[in-house]
């Protein structure tokens, strides 16, 4: 069936009509996709005590926003342990609006019951990660303590006291928490250059 040109005229004007209105929602979409995150959530799990830190990127230094570690005493039941975990993190987000969050990869253990409960406390985690729409990203510790420290092999405590170098922050902060910052920090070093290799999303 053909087509007149008025008619083939009219067909074209609409097809340019939409294409301007939708090329600004397109941009405006992989802008926010593919932009740069300002605020960054570390967050290191363990039932017990759940690390998190969250950064603002800033030059020259960047800024600490909230650090701390969600504690639960050996008494409480694994359950009530995971909603204090959930509940809090949705505080976090909730204040400070990150848009990413850097989690601590798996690692191996010997304890087949010491895995089950630190996958419970992840989890836990990433469900509400998730929830709140963050873009989540993998890092493995020795790679953080690489990023941080230099030295894949690092101690907790010369992570801690990089991340309070780094962050001049007045003191050094708890093992947990320092864990939960280096991950943020770690996160944005990758971030900010271009790697063949990079972090993984889950």
């Amino acid at each position: 069936m053909g087509i007149t040109p008025q008619q083939f005229k009219q067909l074209e004007a609409r097809l340019t009509r939409k294409t301007r209105v939708a090329k600004p929602d397109i941009e405006q979409r992989i802008s926010a996709t593919n932009g740069k995150h300002e605020i960054i959530l570390g967050v290191d799990p363990s039932l017990r005590g759940t690390g998190y830190g969250v950064i603002r990127l800033e030059k020259p230094h960047h800024a600490a926003l909230a650090q701390g570690t969600i504690s639960c005493p050996a008494s409480w039941e694994h359950s009530r342990c995971l909603v204090l975990i959930v509940r809090t993190l949705r505080e976090i987000i909730a204040k400070h609006h990150p848009t990413v969050c850097a989690i601590e990869g798996l690692f191996f253990a010997q304890n087949l019951q010491t895995a089950l409960i630190m996958g419970e406390a992840r989890g836990a985690s990433l469900a509400t990660l998730a929830e709140a729409g963050l873009e989540i990203y993998e890092l493995a510790p020795r790679k953080v303590k690489q990023a941080i420290v230099g030295f894949g092999g690092a101690q907790k405590s010369a992570v801690a006291k990089m991340v309070q170098r780094m962050l001049q922050l007045p003191e050094q902060p708890a093992p947990d928490a320092a864990d939960a910052l280096a991950l943020a920090l770690a996160h944005a070093s990758e971030s900010s250059r271009y790697n063949f290799a990079q972090p993984k999303r889950i």
